[in-house]
């Protein structure tokens, strides 16, 4: 039996309309990146993915990694565009530190929050959110304490994560095979990427329904990059033919469950993951949800699409 704390905090995840239909908030981290890829150019990227959320008429957030290029005023321009898109921005840090990692100084990860900080709230569509680095939230509990103590101190949300996806390590295929085919079809890591998307999607909802019996507004992770610069579109459009509804990041954040504080027994995963193993619960399927995409991964190797060294 679960103790009285647990049970109660369970209520809380309960608590919420039955039966509203499934909703998701699409974010995306790390950008706006300034860094060369095959195809497109930091600019094209960029403005390939707004072009695919106003297509939709998505209203997302980008978490600026600001040493990507937004510190600089080519990338900077790329970050104000989706301010001035109407999308909201948020902080990721300077370098993408891991607070999880034993040379990272719970000063050194704090400092860095606020050097991004005092470039972003010059930008529209500055928002106070702070998503952790890695989803990493501090390997000790003087981090993990020091940085719930300094959030509110300084008045920034920690903008959870519940759908967890691996789209970074699928573009690092995409990059691999253009670098070396720059011709290639990239219509299998296109459908990869959709399945990957479709599998997460389809366990986390399942996993809000075992948790607390009901669809919660689902906040999605992706990055800013050539993946989504290439098939946002087409992600967004997957979303729409499941039956989900795209909504505004703010709007997913009023749920009640964005406001717990499970332990991290899981650091790195969604938020779900870590509520299901605080309260003792083993979420269906959860073993698919901790690897890094490796199934789309092995099947994009037996298709001879990448090599079987890749990593």
């Amino acid at each position: 039996m679960l103790p009285v704390a647990a049970r109660a905090w369970f209520a809380a995840l309960c608590f919420g309309v039955m039966g509203q239909a499934q909703s998701v908030a699409f974010t995306f981290d790390d950008g706006p990146s300034l860094t060369a890829t095959p195809r497109l150019s930091p600019q094209e990227r960029n403005a390939a993915i707004l072009a695919a959320l106003k297509k939709h008429q998505v209203s997302a957030a980008l978490f600026v990694t600001l040493g990507n290029g937004a510190d600089r005023p080519e990338g900077a321009a790329l970050a104000r565009a989706w301010g001035e898109a109407g999308h909201a921005i948020g902080n990721h840090t300077v370098t993408h530190l891991d607070l999880n990692a034993k040379g990272t100084t719970l000063q050194q990860y704090q400092d860095e929050i606020l050097a991004c900080d005092r470039v972003l709230r010059a930008l529209p569509g500055y928002r106070p959110w702070f998503r952790f680095t890695f989803l990493r939230e501090g390997n000790t509990p003087e981090k993990r304490d020091g940085m719930k103590a300094f959030l509110k101190a300084q008045g920034l949300r920690n903008a959870q994560v519940s759908l967890d996806t691996s789209d970074w390590r699928l573009n690092a295929a995409l990059i691999a095979v253009l670098t070396q085919h720059p011709g290639a079809d990239v219509a299998p890591i296109r459908g990869a990427y959709l399945a990957h998307l479709r599998q997460r999607a389809e366990a986390y909802r399942e996993i809000s329904r075992q948790l607390f019996g009901r669809d919660i507004p689902q906040v999605l992770l992706l990055h800013h990059n050539l993946l989504n610069a290439l098939f946002l579109e087409d992600a967004i459009q997957l979303f729409k033919d499941l039956g989900w509804t795209p909504i505004r990041p703010e709007a997913a954040f009023q749920d009640v469950v964005y406001a717990l504080d499970p332990q991290r027994p899981s650091p790195g995963q969604s938020l779900l993951i870590s509520a299901a193993r605080s309260l003792g619960v083993q979420p269906k399927g959860w073993e698919r949800l901790l690897d890094d995409g490796d199934e789309e991964i092995r099947l994009l190797k037996r298709q001879g699409v990448l090599p079987a060294s890749f990593e």
